[in-house]
């Protein structure tokens, strides 16, 4: 199963925001097995960033983007993508519309964000980390 974690569980994840940090680290710890393929774009991860630098510093910042790239697999966002968030005229926040059409291109058969709601359009499954932990590791 390919899913795509949205940038608010990585900076949930970065900076250790609980009660969020719990099942979103479970979530992240799936990365590299046999039963799951963890997704995020380049947006995702520049998002986490920018957070994860404010709270941290820009050293450990770069430290925990480079040792999660070793970890899941980075989307592309390219013309395509951003055609199709431009071009869809349910998606309101074009931020959401290319992280959508960005794990659609990825294949990813389910969305991991706190902001269930801002993908109201979405065709692709979307949960919180709670919920998918619930309904996919329990």
């Amino acid at each position: 199963m390919n899913i795509f974690l949205d940038a608010n569980i990585l900076i949930s994840v970065f900076n250790r925001e609980y009660p969020l940090f719990i099942h979103s680290a479970r979530v992240l710890s799936l990365a590299g097995g046999s039963h799951f393929s963890v997704y995020t774009s380049p947006l995702c991860l520049a998002i986490a960033y920018y957070f994860a630098e404010k709270k941290s510093g820009a050293s450990l910042a770069k430290q925990k983007i480079k040792l999660l790239t070793q970890k899941i697999k980075v989307t592309t966002i390219d013309q395509e993508v951003v055609l199709f968030a431009a071009n869809d005229k349910a998606i309101h926040d074009f931020e959401d519309g290319v992280e959508y059409y960005a794990a659609k291109k990825a294949k990813c058969t389910c969305i991991i964000t706190e902001d269930v709601n801002d993908f109201y359009f979405s065709k692709i499954e979307v949960l919180t980390a709670e919920q998918f932990v619930k309904h996919y590791l329990l």
